[in-house]
């Protein structure tokens, strides 16, 4: 347990270093205003929302209040970002150690795959969100980190499992690389009539690449002691102006599987 302790400060200093050291090609913490969004950037490359609750437990629902109320102050710190080529957007740089001196509460966070409270649980729904939509991006993923654990049953997934980035600050980051001659920028929002968290990525140009972003592989193995574990891959069809150009490696998943496995036959999930 020490040895972890001792190695997650390490990673935490590298990273405080490399904010410091790097930080010209670190997107800038000011926003754009609304009136700069809309003259600046006419043009949505993508947008995606996600339900803010999930039908658990009376429990776990009072968490999830928690967790929106994190949702809501973490938003502020990345809708409105230009991230101009060149440039890195870095999810923990933007918003920040979240504690409970900032506004931070008890959220719902998944600790070894079980809910769990904890003082800013829950933003991983945003990084999740954020990930997703520059899959459908020209933007390039730098660093992104799987999740460990498969909680929900596919019986209301409408993404590819695997399709997320958790995030544990501020080792475990999500940083995105314009690499592109555009500039973007980021806007979220949570539509609480709704009851979604929402996000568009935005650009300052015609949108001509679109993707196509899906699960090829996927099988379930059995491990030992009884835990059945999920694998997959992630793959995106790219089109420039509907015409298709490419069928591109996303990443591959593994993840233990926290609900009862429906295994209806071992060839339908190879």
């Amino acid at each position: 347990m020490l040895r972890v302790k001792l190695g997650v400060a390490a990673y935490c200093l590298l990273r405080y270093f490399a904010w410091i050291r790097y930080r010209r090609f670190f997107v800038s913490s000011k926003k754009l205003s609304q009136d700069e969004l809309l003259k600046g950037f006419k043009y949505t490359a993508f947008e995606h929302s996600v339900p803010l609750r999930r039908n658990l437990s009376e429990a776990d629902t009072a968490l999830q209040e928690g967790k929106i109320a994190n949702l809501e102050i973490a938003v502020k710190k990345v809708s409105g970002i230009k991230l101009e080529s060149g440039k890195t957007f870095s999810y923990w740089r933007l918003i920040g150690n979240p504690t409970a001196k900032k506004g931070y509460k008890k959220g719902m966070m998944l600790v070894n795959g079980h809910p769990t409270a904890a003082i800013g649980g829950g933003l991983c729904a945003l990084s999740n969100l954020i990930y997703w939509m520059t899959l459908h991006t020209p933007l390039t993923v730098a660093e992104r980190f799987r999740h460990s654990y498969d909680v929900f049953p596919d019986s209301n997934r409408t993404q590819p499992f695997g399709s997320g980035a958790t995030c544990v600050y501020n080792y475990r980051d999500l940083m995105i690389q314009n690499k592109t001659t555009d500039t973007y920028a980021l806007k979220i929002w949570i539509d609480h009539e709704k009851g979604l968290l929402c996000g568009k990525w935005l650009k300052d140009s015609p949108v001509t690449d679109s993707y196509e972003v899906y699960q090829k592989e996927h099988w379930i193995t059995s491990e030992i002691g009884g835990v059945y574990v999920r694998h997959n891959t992630i793959w995106r069809k790219h089109f420039c102006e509907k015409q298709f150009l490419d069928d591109e490696y996303v990443t591959e998943n593994h993840a233990i599987m926290m609900y009862e496995s429906l295994l209806e036959s071992r060839e339908k999930t190879k």
